[in-house]
């Protein structure tokens, strides 16, 4: 059983895990090209209209209580799938503790959110439709009016849905965690490379995948999403696979980059040995994802790079590794696929529903 979710987490801890499940009859490798589908729940399969649907929810800035701000919003599908902020800007200018997490390749997290409270994307879209210092909406019957107040909407939920009563909230957050799952980056360099093209990535790409394996960055970021195991591996929907960060403290980037300032996963579980624990972030398009940790606080990958091995691993890098590295890391940028903007449908009597709460 993979014990790594309910502990403090230091690298040799992950490291041991890692390689007691790569001992196993050779059934699992360290990393894997990213598939070209994500798993997703029994009661959500997917299809081409629920999933178009939630397309066009996902560009709707009327989800949020001012009709201001959609999911593309903070999570820009035309850049990273996040918003290049320190910190999430949500309705009224209100603005989170956070930097935005990606949404690409989000649905090979086994938890979301960086705490990891968010068991699946379903449950995460609800939870951020009602968020004050996201989208805002005041409940959840509120959500469900203001789009049967929209025809063309009403009309889409009865036909894939079924039933008079088809606009409900699950719905609502089904179509959208749809959606989500198609937003895979595949076809990397890294991925080629995996692929068993060698020559796809650069002399410096992979020596720099090398370093990041002989130094210890493999102990965490490993398999397809380079974030610990996805849902079906060892891990349920729902379990997380958490880092202590900083494993090391002490250094002068605590100071510098405010590394002890937020307690992670403890403010959700009230648990002494959360302190600090934090959701393992994926390093997939990590190149186009500045500012970099939970509060956007590092501004380059080079200097990521630099103080995740001061932190993490108590490891000092020179020049040369550290660029190599983040050769490597660049060749963890994908395809992305082509992704037009959907027509919205009107509001046929001009009137949008709002809660007067």
């Amino acid at each position: 059983m993979f014990v790594a979710k309910f502990f403090r987490m230091a690298p040799i801890i992950a490291g041991i895990i890692l390689t007691a499940m790569t001992s196993v009859a050779g059934a699992f490798e360290a990393f894997q090209p990213l598939p070209d589908s994500a798993p997703g729940p029994a009661d959500n399969p997917q299809s081409v209209e629920k999933v178009g649907l939630g397309k066009q929810l996902y560009f709707d800035p009327r989800l949020s209580v001012n009709v201001t701000l959609s999911c593309n919003s903070c999570h820009n599908l035309a850049a990273g799938g996040e918003d290049g902020r320190s910190q999430a800007v949500g309705v009224y200018g209100r603005k989170s503790r956070r930097s935005t997490p990606t949404i690409w390749n989000a649905a090979f997290h086994s938890t979301l959110n960086w705490y990891g409270n968010e068991p699946t994307l379903e449950q995460q879209v609800k939870d951020h439709l009602l968020a004050k210092e996201i989208m805002g909406m005041p409940n959840a019957a509120a959500v469900m009016a203001r789009i049967n107040s929209i025809y063309g909407y009403a009309e889409q939920f009865k036909k894939i849905f079924g039933g008079k009563e088809s606009v409900t909230y699950d719905n609502i957050a089904r179509a959208l965690a749809s959606f989500e799952r198609t937003l895979i980056t595949p076809n990397s360099a890294f991925d080629r490379y995996l692929a068993g093209d060698k020559e796809a990535l650069s002399p410096a790409a992979e020596r720099g995948f090398k370093r990041f394996k002989d130094i210890g960055c493999s102990s965490c970021h490993f398999y397809v999403n380079l974030a610990g195991p996805q849902p079906g591996l060892q891990l349920k929907t729902g379990e997380g696979f958490w880092e202590l960060f900083p494993t090391f403290a002490g250094s002068a980037y605590d100071a510098q980059y405010g590394l002890l300032d937020d307690l992670g996963r403890y403010e959700v579980t009230g648990m002494d040995n959360h302190k600090r624990m934090w959701r393992m972030p994926t390093l997939r398009n990590v190149a186009l994802t500045a500012p970099y940790f939970h509060n956007g606080s590092v501004p380059t990958l080079y200097d990521a790079v630099v103080v995740m091995a001061k932190t993490q691993l108590n490891k000092e890098i020179g020049d040369d590794d550290a660029s190599d590295i983040v050769e490597f890391l660049d060749s963890l940028t994908g395809e992305f696929p082509d992704i037009s903007l959907p027509h919205l449908p009107s509001l046929d009597n001009g009137t949008l529903y709002f809660d007067k709460h």
